[in-house]
């Protein structure tokens, strides 16, 4: 389960007034993409044509995404044999990726069956069948997430946060999950289309200690100047 940043609703690009980024559980009205079935849908289809011509799909907030995340990794030195999960990997590209720069202890989850056996389908291409997904929600993990060195989120939390049924909930269960799954010292990584730097600071505030702002694509509108996407660095503290 990922996000493409064209597909939710933004808000103003993130560019809002420092006024109205405090951390509301109402920040958004209940939408599809918020749903297991969406997404199970979605991910039939990008089943169905990787089957049929090998193209892998929808490469979520695009490339840049995962380029920015693996430099960050670089630079920060994270040893190539670190614990690292990606939340809701989707089609695996980005385990993909982190294999290829020669991360070795790689973890998939996501909720949709069809997003697992895509994601397997896609490493196995890449003979990379060492790398596991597996099924599983996070929100409902039953304790089996502990001890990563760094978890990603690329759009998970975003289509957590617009669920129809209870959002609220969700977004606190979120962070209490991630709590576990990271270890102490460890490193969570977001990229969002949906909420802002103030808002994702304040959300991940217990428990999570900012590092830094990685840069991302800026726009104007309305004499400010914004971005469409934020993605945040944290550390897990005690």
């Amino acid at each position: 389960m990922e996000v493409r940043a064209e597909s939710v609703e933004q808000k103003s690009g993130n560019a809002s007034d420092p006024g109205d980024d405090r951390c509301s559980d109402n920040d958004f009205g209940p939408s599809i993409l918020g749903t297991k079935e969406y997404w199970e849908e979605a991910y039939q289809r990008e089943l169905e044509t990787f089957t049929d011509i090998g193209d892998v799909g929808e490469i979520w907030f695009g490339e840049e995404s995962m380029s920015r995340v693996l430099r960050w990794m670089d630079k920060a030195k994270i040893p190539e044999d670190a614990s690292v999960l990606d939340i809701g990997t989707g089609n695996g590209a980005f385990l993909v990726e982190l294999a290829k720069q020669g991360y070795s202890n790689l973890t998939g989850i996501d909720y949709s069956p069809a997003s697992v056996e895509l994601s397997r389908n896609v490493l196995k291409a890449e003979d990379l069948t060492d790398v596991p997904v597996k099924e599983m929600d996070f929100l409902n993990c039953q304790g089996e997430l502990k001890g990563f060195d760094v978890c990603i989120d690329k759009g998970t939390f975003d289509a957590i946060s617009l669920n129809p049924d209870d959002s609220t909930d969700g977004k606190k269960l979120y962070v209490q999950t991630l709590k576990d799954a990271v270890k102490d010292k460890g490193f969570f990584v977001i990229t969002s289309c949906n909420w802002t730097k103030e808002q994702l600071l304040e959300r991940f505030s217990e428990g999570f200690e900012y590092v830094q702002e990685l840069p991302t694509p800026s726009f104007q509108f309305g004499g400010k100047t914004g971005n469409s996407v934020t993605a945040l660095i944290f550390k897990r503290v005690h």
